[in-house]
């Protein structure tokens, strides 16, 4: 028999936010790291396109204010879903606290994320 009336759910929300974070740190994640990381101190890129002034200028727009945001939040509701959810599976039923505990924390660090692209 089909429940007509099921409780409601919190857990799309979350696994939206976890999907977005793990495809954020799967796709975008590497290419940034392979540019600031290996390509600029090869000096295959220039390292003075990524002076100060273009790289505040960068994330004083729009689109860098998006990409800094995504790049510091997205991966961490994907890494605080992945904790909430592993310490079920070894056992450690936190219950309300745990989750509470886990998506706090990835919003704390999303509302610094915005805080700090406005300060710049």
């Amino acid at each position: 028999m089909v429940n007509r009336n099921p409780k409601r759910s919190d857990e799309p929300v979350w696994w939206g936010l976890f999907g977005a974070g793990g495809t954020w740190f799967a796709m975008i994640t590497p290419i940034t790291v392979l540019v600031l990381g290996i390509l600029v101190p090869m000096g295959v890129i220039d390292a003075e396109a990524l002076d100060f002034e273009r790289v505040r200028a960068f994330v004083g727009s729009w689109i860098g204010m998006a990409f800094t945001v995504g790049t510091l939040a997205l991966p961490m509701w994907h890494a605080m879903h992945r904790i909430h959810h592993g310490m079920h599976d070894l056992k450690f039923h936190t219950g309300t606290v745990g989750k509470v505990a886990c998506y706090a924390i990835a919003f704390a660090i999303s509302v610094l994320a915005v805080a700090f692209v406005f300060m710049v």
